[in-house]
């Protein structure tokens, strides 16, 4: 087992952990999505009217969708879908007025949930571990530890034009060490299966990626740690790629200033 993966283990699994990692990904309670109130009054109207279509009309232009279902972001791509679908339609309508309009309205008015936060938290800590965060020009020419300024797009033309990496999408984080460069993936792992198991898969894909000139490295957190008998602890304890808790990526890049 490598020495990251190591490490990591031994932190996941000691006491205060889950203490420290609450500095990277702080779980904030996020203000309620509002809806002006003369929308209100309009989704009211229709929905006291009984057109469903005018209903479902206006609720694919909300933000957020009052029901999670899996033919919605479709139906929102374009508008003809909805006449074209008129039994899909009907039985996500049917789904919504069971709820009842105010059920409906506080649904639609729920805060982000934390997973669709993870990235962004992670993306806010990193200036907090002390290296600067640069546009691409001083970023090049810098001869310390520093971190890419730039959108995910802009990271991955970074990556794959000055370092030929061919990723197919932007990494979570690009640093420099000296004249080295890594690029890595960040996951907060809070469960087994299902979407968690896609994104560690996700992580898995930048990491095995054999193009380019940067070091490519998975931050790793949560359950992915726990010493069990898991196929996602399995797999990662036989990485032989970097993989580490985001507790470690300070002392990780201060170690590739000694090779």
């Amino acid at each position: 087992m490598n020495e990251w993966i190591n490490k990591s283990i031994e932190i996941a699994n000691a006491p205060g952990y889950l203490d420290k990692l609450h500095e990277v990904y702080p779980v904030i309670q996020e203000a309620e999505r509002e809806i002006p109130e003369e929308v209100k009054n309009k989704l009211k109207q229709i929905y006291n009217g009984g057109d469903d279509i005018a209903l479902i009309k206006e609720l694919l232009k909300l933000p957020k969708f009052p029901v999670k279902d899996p033919y919605v972001a479709f139906l929102r791509k374009r508008e003809i879908f909805i006449k074209y679908n008129p039994k899909t339609v009907q039985r996500i309508v049917n789904r919504i007025r069971l709820m009842g309009y105010d059920t409906m309205i506080e649904s639609i008015e729920e805060p982000k949930e934390f997973n669709r936060q993870i990235g962004t938290l992670f993306k806010r800590w990193l200036p907090k571990i002390g290296y600067p965060t640069l546009a691409v020009k001083d970023f090049e020419t810098y001869d310390g530890i520093a971190f890419l300024q730039g959108s995910d797009a802009q990271l991955k033309d970074f990556a794959n034009t000055v370092l030929g990496c061919d990723l197919d999408k932007g990494p979570d984080f690009l640093a420099k060490v000296g004249k080295r460069y890594v690029i890595g993936e960040a996951k907060f792992l809070t469960d087994y299966g299902g979407h968690q198991n896609a994104q560690f898969e996700d992580a898995l894909r930048l990491l095995k990626g054999k193009k380019g000139k940067a070091i490519r490295i998975a931050v790793l957190d949560g359950v992915v740690w726990i010493k069990d008998s898991t196929k996602m602890y399995r797999t990662v304890c036989q990485l032989e790629e970097v993989a580490l808790t985001a507790l470690l990526l300070k002392d990780f890049l201060k170690s590739l200033r000694r090779i």
